[in-house]
């Protein structure tokens, strides 16, 4: 089964990070989709959160990458990246229809899915 590759990015504002909530899944989750044919991954990072976030931002360095299956059983890979220096305003989509602004500890207790706790966790280590 060929895997399912996405990218997205972590975004980073006065020791805050970006979440964002999805109707469809009713889950939180750091803003992220899959690659379109023929786009690089960096592409895709910076492309997917301004899709579902509406800002454009200044892409930073890699945090590594996530692998789990997806709802529909596939492999999926999501690459990401620390997002800064934004642009723009959140407007509600049918995709995105909420973003918030969080600390870490709100970070925890919002984010739906482990892996996204641990990619806050080691981009935002408490000093």
């Amino acid at each position: 089964m060929t895997e399912v590759r996405a990218a997205g990015g972590l975004i980073v504002q006065d020791g805050k990070v970006l979440l964002v909530h999805r109707p469809k899944y009713d889950d939180w989750s750091l803003p992220k989709g899959k690659l379109d044919e023929g786009e690089g991954w960096e592409e895709a990072a910076l492309r997917e959160v301004h899709e579902e976030t509406g800002l454009r931002c200044r892409l930073g360095e890699e945090l590594g990458s996530v692998r789990y299956r997806d709802r529909k059983q596939r492999p999926k890979r999501v690459r990401y990246w620390r997002m800064t220096d934004c642009s723009g305003r959140f407007a509600p989509t049918a995709e995105v229809d909420d973003a918030r602004w969080v600390d870490r500890d709100e970070a925890f207790e919002l984010l739906t899915y482990e892996h996204d706790r641990q990619l806050v966790a080691d981009a935002l280590r408490s000093p």
